[in-house]
């Protein structure tokens, strides 16, 4: 009876420790709402994605979901927030290629590291840029566009975002890859250098499809190619421009992280749950509308593609000698 009463007594100490067999098995997953920050306004491109693919993630995953966004210094705080948070699967990221692909490449004072402090879950949207010249462009294709930057050097130019954005970044691929001298004029934000590339101000715009399709659409200016690495359906009849530059791709990607830590078969729950909601119909064409590829995949694939992603804009950065200046 002494060793029966012991053994009992130990039994429940080891329960009321955690250390029994019962305590140690982790909570059901998920058992509380999760919460996807997004480091960026209400209302932009970023945040109408996560809207979008909230509520069909949270079916898929069997649990409610609330966007949080979080904006500040570029995607900089909200991506820091979710670095720092507990890594149960609670807590997530949207995040897109300037907070992890060219934001490290630009500024070394970064509160987080992009690959150390997080976990990457899945690759879940691309969204592609459009070259855009005046209709007074005597180029009608990309490789007249070379050509007739190669005779003119320094007398071209081409609008941008700003310093720093994946719209100069994108033109500065374009530039190197082609061999081009071709002068930069930054404008703050794409719409407002719209009116100069019309009027044949500016002589060349790589602008996103929702705001620069519209245009052309309606016979305002000419699109001499998409920036995927091969044709895209959110831009019919459109050629790639890598069939002009083998190997040119620059595109804005979305992907899902957690923080760093996140167990192994919590990314695979979430994973999983994301590529399903992004085959639901509903959410690809409202996706689509926005000017994003519903695109999936596992977390090996987004983790390669991030580093590539990486590699590739830290050479342009560093040799273009490009700064948020």
């Amino acid at each position: 009876m002494k060793r029966r009463a012991l053994v009992l007594t130990l039994t429940g100490l080891l329960a009321a420790c955690g250390l029994g067999s019962a305590g140690a098995q982790a909570p059901a997953y998920p058992g509380k709402p999760i919460r996807l920050v997004v480091p960026f306004p209400a209302g932009g491109a970023t945040d109408i994605f996560a809207r979008t693919l909230s509520q069909k993630l949270a079916e898929k995953i069997g649990a409610s979901l609330v966007v949080d966004n979080k904006p500040g210094a570029g995607g900089t705080l909200g991506s820091d927030m979710v670095a720092k948070a507990a890594p149960d699967g609670y807590t997530l990221l949207l995040a897109t290629s300037s907070t992890h692909s060219i934001g490290p490449n630009l500024n070394p004072k970064m509160p987080y590291d992009a690959v150390r402090d997080f976990t990457p879950i899945g690759q879940v949207g691309l969204a592609p840029s459009i070259m855009l010249v005046p209709n007074s462009s005597p180029a009608h294709t990309v490789q007249e566009w070379i050509d007739y930057a190669r005779k003119n050097p320094g007398r071209l130019n081409y609008a941008s975002s700003g310093n720093g954005t994946i719209v100069q970044l994108t033109a500065e691929l374009f530039k190197a890859q082609a061999g081009l001298f071709v002068v930069h004029i930054p404008y703050k934000g794409t719409a407002l250098a719209m009116p100069d590339l019309i009027s044949g101000k500016v002589d060349v715009l790589f602008d996103s499809l929702p705001t620069g399709l519209p245009h052309v659409r309606d016979g305002r200016l000419r699109a001499l190619g998409v920036t995927t690495a091969q044709r895209t359906p959110l831009a019919p009849g459109v050629p790639s421009i890598s069939e002009v530059l083998p190997g040119y791709e620059s595109t804005t990607w979305f992907g899902l992280f957690g923080p760093q830590g996140l167990r192994p078969e919590l990314v695979s729950r979430i994973n999983t749950a994301a590529n399903q909601a992004l085959k639901d119909p509903e959410v690809a064409e409202k996706l689509q509308r926005l000017g994003i590829e519903a695109l999936g995949g596992t977390p090996a694939q987004f983790t390669t593609m991030l580093a590539s992603e990486s590699a590739k804009w830290k050479k342009i950065i560093n040799e273009r000698k490009i700064s948020l200046d």
